[in-house]
């Protein structure tokens, strides 16, 4: 038995309403009740004996183990670890047949953490965004109240007074929060595109880049809480879209409990097993953990189409928004015409419905994402952007102007379904890298010309192997002519080099791909380049970029250039 993953909540998460310490604990299944009994008792002594008398403990449950969490002030969360680590430490004794030891020096190393990270000018400066509705945001070296063009901010080791200072302009600008399995960065700038053609200077964090307006001000994966500070704090910025990944809620819980608007674009299996989430029930809870950002008036966003969703949906207050691309049948039309918000698709249009009123967008042939209705992912990306746009209020007119400019480029939205054209081969690009995803994009790709058709696939470590065998199950289903197995040693994750390969090729050849069909690369760049080399005019080549996207995309743009045809050298 073993705590792993011991980490700081600084807001809102599965177990807590508020900021805490969470950690993971590995339990035989016959003991498990047991040890978390003893936990909590442990728990609480320490609690109560270093002045925490009102904070609570929390137990999740799942298989193997339960994550145990307990709330602290939010000046104290590193001492918050080392009282949950001493918790366990001691009901560990006590699980031995040992008595519970002596908690005195424990206790007063505590005190002391606690005294050392004791902040009183944090906690007056968030109850001064408490007392004024505004946002309260911590981290980066930072404190700010407010959001972009009504934002003040702080260094950590220069705080000011609270009750002496004026917070006069201090404010919050519109922002929505969008999460979901797939979807989620294209969803953001798709909501982006629309604010931008309304006027507004857009601040957008997303899982490539933090942008306000027209720049890039940080690139990377920024789809945690440090991306949605860095957007959030752009006193250019006027409205917010911002990506919110799995992973950042559960290592930190919610960043923003104020939100006009958050979204969930569907839930698939997908990183199971991390943080305790065992299965797409579990991933549900913690995507739906967004409901509880969204502020009094706000609106919170759903997939129809999604069953998991909808039976959530319905269980939760508030004002809920839908979208779907099939609204013919069952409930979504009776609720639009009993004045619900929902999106969906009617003759072939975007259709907004809202206080018993219908409005058309947008024709879909005038979405150039859309591919013409193939990328039927891109219409439900879209539906999600235009609710998000009416929760925002922004008017049709600039959902349309916004949906319609979106061309999907690799500039524009990198390796999300962008086609480039290479000499008369076509190369598809795309981050799929779960099963649900590449469904998706195989779905699309399906109603592209092909003379051959070609994958190149991989997966990154921490991913099951149950889990890398149904991805490529989900490929073999498409019968590609070739399918190149790629090595990404930069994602490894705990694996051995050649052990994710291994499992793809086996489960290839388990499912009939003939050996001279499969290849074998060391990295995605040299995946890429053996596609390449294989091309022929009117072949079809399906890039799944994970590790070295850029390095791709600038190859690819380089041969387009120079006018590159297959059967010509690369370099």
């Amino acid at each position: 038995m073993k705590l792993d993953d011991v980490r700081r909540l600084t807001g809102p998460s599965l177990l807590l309403p508020g900021p805490g310490a969470v950690g993971d604990a590995a339990l035989p299944d016959d003991r498990a009740a047991l040890a978390v009994g003893v936990w909590r008792k442990e728990a609480r002594r320490l609690l109560d004996a270093v002045g925490w008398c009102d904070e609570v403990t929390a137990v999740r449950p799942f298989e193997g183990g339960a994550s145990l969490a307990l709330s602290a002030p939010l000046d104290a969360l590193y001492a918050a670890t080392d009282l949950l680590e001493a918790s366990w430490q001691t009901t560990l004794t006590v699980l031995d047949g040992k008595a519970s030891p002596d908690n005195e020096a424990t206790v007063a190393a505590l005190r002391a953490a606690i005294a050392a990270e004791g902040n009183p000018r944090l906690l007056a400066l968030a109850a001064a965004a408490e007392a004024r509705g505004v946002s309260f945001l911590e981290g980066d070296g930072a404190v700010s109240l407010g959001l972009g063009n009504g934002v003040r901010l702080w260094p950590d080791d220069d705080l000011p007074d609270a009750a002496a200072t004026d917070f006069t302009g201090c404010s919050d600008i519109p922002h929505v929060l969008v999460s979901g399995t797939n979807g989620k960065s294209t969803t953001v700038r798709l909501a982006a595109a629309i604010g931008a053609a309304a006027g507004k200077t857009v601040g957008l964090s997303s899982s490539d880049w933090v942008r306000v307006g027209g720049e890039i001000v940080a690139e990377g994966d920024f789809s945690g809480p440090g991306g949605a500070r860095q957007a959030l704090r752009d006193p250019r910025a006027e409205l917010a879209v911002l990506e919110v990944a799995r992973g950042g809620l559960m290592r930190r819980g919610l960043a923003l409990t104020r939100a006009d608007a958050c979204l969930i674009t569907n839930v698939a299996a997908d990183h199971l097993g991390d943080y305790g989430i065992k299965t797409v029930e579990d991933l549900t809870a913690a995507k739906l953990l967004l409901a509880r950002a969204v502020k009094p008036g706000g609106r919170l966003i759903l997939n129809a189409d999604d069953p998991r969703l909808v039976a959530a949906g319905m269980a939760c207050g508030g004002d809920i928004a839908w979208f779907s691309l099939q609204p013919a049948g069952g409930w979504l039309p009776a609720w639009a015409d009993a004045g619900g918000s929902a999106c969906f698709i009617a003759d072939d249009s975007f259709v907004l419905a809202e206080g018993g009123g219908r409005e058309v967008v947008l024709p879909v042939g005038d979405f150039p994402a859309a591919l013409g209705g193939r990328a039927r992912h891109n219409l439900a990306n879209a539906l999600g952007a235009i609710a998000l746009a009416a929760a925002l209020r922004l008017p049709p007119d600039a959902m349309a102007k916004g949906l319609a400019g979106f061309s999907g480029t690799p500039q524009e939205n990198p390796g999300r379904g962008n086609i480039v054209d290479l000499g008369g081969a076509t190369a598809l690009i795309d981050f799929a890298h779960n099963p649900h995803g590449l469904a998706a994009l195989l779905e699309m790709a399906s109603g592209l010309e092909a003379k051959r058709r070609l994958v190149i696939l991989g997966q990154a470590g921490d991913r099951r192997d149950e889990d890398i065998r149904e991805l490529v199950q989900t490929l073999w289903r498409w019968r590609p002519d070739r399918v190149i197995v790629k090595e990404m040693l930069s994602v490894l994750r705990g694996r051995e080099a050649g052990v994710v390969p291994a499992i793809i090729a086996a489960e290839l050849a388990r499912l009939g791909a003939p050996a001279h069909a499969v290849g074998q690369a060391d990295s995605e760049l040299e995946a890429v380049r053996q596609a390449l080399r294989w091309a022929e005019a009117g072949d079809l080549l399906v890039l799944l970029l994970h590790a070295e996207r850029k390095a791709v995309l600038a190859l690819l743009e380089s041969l387009q250039t120079r006018g590159w045809s297959p059967g010509e050298p690369i370099d």
